[in-house]
């Protein structure tokens, strides 16, 4: 069945590259909400069932049905506990929603921001009503309607704004400190950025500045908790890990030492090379011809 369910979720995220897009039903298999990997798109899930969802630095355990708001610059994962796993999932990418003239104040709402309400129980009459839209979701993207990409923003839209009528959940543990859960936000995060899998999709968050406007908190705020909590600045964080992943890309690929600049992010190989010589000792040349 693993198989099987991986050349779907497959299928899926061919879909999305193409539209930015994708709704799909859960069936009735525990295993169905844990492979999914992309973290470049948005995700509201309906689902019933039991399951503990990690969200940031919050741990949700929940039963019955419950709505869930998921945004990629924020990890999660989905631990189901039932064995019986039902519902439905919308995947939207940032572009695709953007086409609506009010996605912006959407994205920013409580359901999606850091330290926000991304999961809210679900009542039986909700729950049908909400089936309802998914399903229609669902017709609609086999149909051949030229105006479908505006009916599913649309759907999207009223999804959300259901979910900002009702009271999020509160069944959650929390770190001791709020310098210490925005370090975990970051380093996860900063994890997440990795590994690089294909030359034509480079890093977007580069910089402390970067993670900063992707938790909407200053940078001077990013900077003073991850250097309190952990003794390092954001910066030699970020710079430690991509030193770490162009050490495992020139040893491990075949791809040219610009083709590497530019998958990590830097404008110009001159500049890559400049980083990693100053931080190695070696040129990335010179180092890959060591250690191949």
């Amino acid at each position: 069945m693993g198989s099987k369910i991986e050349r779907s979720i497959s299928e899926f995220n061919n879909e999305l590259k193409l539209k930015g897009f994708n709704v799909w039903q859960i069936e009735s298999d525990s295993n169905a909400t844990k492979i999914y990997s992309r973290k470049d798109f948005y995700k509201i899930c309906l689902t019933t069932g039991k399951s503990i969802i990690h969200y940031a630095d919050r741990s949700f355990q929940e039963e019955g049905t419950i709505l869930f708001f998921g945004n990629p610059h924020i990890p999660y994962s989905w631990e189901t506990l039932s064995t019986t796993y039902v519902g439905y999932t919308c995947l939207f990418s940032a572009d695709f929603l953007k086409q609506s003239e009010r996605s912006e104040s959407l994205q920013q709402s409580p359901l999606f921001k850091i330290g926000g309400t991304p999961i809210l129980k679900i009542t039986e009459s909700q729950r049908l009503f909400l089936n309802s839209i998914f399903q229609k979701m669902i017709d609609e993207q086999q149909a051949d309607y030229v105006y479908k990409d505006d009916l599913m923003r649309n759907y999207v839209n009223l999804i959300i704004h259901e979910a900002l009528k009702l009271q999020p959940s509160e069944h959650f543990d929390q770190h001791k400190n709020a310098l210490t859960r925005i370090t975990t936000l970051f380093l996860e995060l900063l994890e997440r950025q990795f590994p690089v899998e294909t030359a034509d999709r480079p890093l977007t968050l580069k910089t402390a500045n970067d993670y900063a406007k992707a938790f909407a908190i200053h940078v001077n705020y990013l900077n003073k908790a991850v250097k309190e909590t952990t003794g390092k600045s954001t910066t030699t964080h970020i710079t430690e890990r991509i030193t770490r992943e162009a050490k495992a890309l020139l040893q491990h690929t075949d791809w040219n030492v610009a083709e590497i600049a530019y998958a990590l992010g830097f404008e110009y190989p001159t500049y890559f090379n400049n980083f990693f010589k100053k931080r190695t000792g070696s040129s990335p040349s010179a180092f890959r011809a060591a250690v191949i």
